[in-house]
């Protein structure tokens, strides 16, 4: 078996460690001094804007499409390793980079299944980093990991529809620059198929009836980088007919096949955050004395990193595996391998966090490393796309199919 990147892979992995190394982490420290000062801190910090500009200058935009179209053109198995490299600063790198979600997969929704017009309004100004969006699944009042649970509404007035519920956890709402909602609710609440009762609207953000009511933490911290994560209320929202994306009664189709490739991003980018983690460990461990010796050398804090190395290694072949067969037979025929990598990587990488953490003491919990909020990210991804056990009850059915 070969291992080895391609060509065009290596070519932009050496690209974007250059840009990681000369503005990114520079970036760190200076967007959380400017962040301070800002207005609102919900506004953008200035170092950002210009990552973003020099990420566009160099052409390290927009690499996750792979419709050559509109993005790079590049494979799940040739964007895996630049993702894993944005991992490792993730408040700054996926935005810079214009390869954040959830802009992300609203992007590949709107250019695989969105109207000439929609790709035109919202698309064209999503990949140009113009505008950000948010997508509106996840409800307070129903187990959302059941996404057939939803019961916003989405009612056809004439030549509008009527959308009326309340979300939360809504990832980029709280950001200023977010204008576009795509919104998951229920055209057809009484159908027979419960997989056919929902469908996907356009909500600009500045409809009469929409409102951002509250921005929701994750650990104690409301993620500004990533545009927070908001409570959003729809009260009689009309919008045009021609917002629906897709047909009606597509929108659970259309959920799957946003949620793959945004599984597999997710996986790829945590992988970048263990690998950042193991080098605070190593930094860490031959930088502080404890005991007479060097932590280097304590017996369990090898352990750690040894098995730190272990899993992390482990998990990039199972990535990197899946992104060949999304690649191959397509996200169906991968639905295994997506799910294990969905239930694995998370878990193993807060274990790795958790390890670096305690190896670094009350520095490990503070603002002045980013470990604290690497876990709270990683620990998160357990819960969204899916939580872990969701994705178990899935890979086990479809295992014991085999023996029944």
């Amino acid at each position: 078996m070969d291992f080895a990147f391609d060509a065009r892979t290596e070519e932009l992995r050496a690209r974007l460690l250059a840009f990681m190394d000369e503005y990114v982490y520079p970036a760190e420290q200076v967007a959380h001094e400017q962040r301070a000062r800002l207005a609102s801190p919900w506004d953008t910090p200035q170092v950002v804007e210009d990552l973003k500009a020099e990420a566009r200058r160099q052409g390290l935009c927009n690499l996750f499409l792979p419709d050559a179209e509109y993005g790079a053109g590049l494979t799940n198995l040739q964007y895996a390793p630049l993702a894993e490299i944005t991992g490792r600063s993730p408040q700054l790198a996926p935005t810079a980079t214009n390869c954040a979600a959830p802009d992300t997969g609203n992007m590949e929704v709107l250019a695989q299944f969105g109207s000439e017009a929609q790709k035109k309004q919202w698309l064209e100004p999503l990949l140009a980093g113009e505008i950000r969006s948010a997508f509106a699944m996840t409800e307070p009042d129903v187990a959302s990991s059941d996404a057939t649970n939803i019961t916003t509404h989405i009612e056809r007035d004439g030549d509008e529809y009527v959308i009326t519920g309340r979300k939360w956890y809504i990832s980029g709402a709280m950001n200023p620059d977010c204008q576009i909602f795509i919104v998951m609710g229920k055209t057809d609440p009484d159908g027979t198929d419960i997989r056919r009762q929902q469908s996907m609207v356009l909500v600009p953000r500045d409809t009469p009836g929409v409102t951002v009511t509250r921005a929701m933490q994750v650990f104690g911290y409301e993620d500004h980088y990533h545009g927070g994560h908001a409570e959003v209320v729809f009260d009689h929202a009309r919008v045009p007919v021609s917002n629906l994306i897709g047909e009606e009664g597509g929108g659970f189709a259309i959920a799957q096949a946003r949620l793959g490739p945004g599984r597999i991003h997710h996986c790829m980018r945590l992988i970048g955050m263990a690998e950042r983690a193991i080098e605070l460990m190593c930094r860490r461990a031959v930088s502080r004395t404890a005991f007479g010796k060097a932590l280097a050398q304590q017996g369990v804090v090898q352990n750690w990193i040894a098995d730190a190395r272990v899993a992390v290694e482990q998990l990039r072949l199972l990535v990197l595996k899946t992104a060949w067969l999304m690649d191959t037979v397509g996200n169906r025929g991968a639905h295994t391998e997506i799910q294990a990598i969905k239930i694995a990587t998370p878990r193993a990488v807060v274990g790795i966090l958790d390890r670096a953490i305690q190896l670094h003491g009350a520095g490990g919990v503070s603002q002045d490393f980013p470990l604290a909020e690497l876990y709270a990210g990683a620990r998160t991804l357990m819960l969204a796309d899916g939580p872990d056990e969701v994705h178990q009850r899935s890979l086990a059915r479809r295992e014991l199919k085999k023996y029944l």
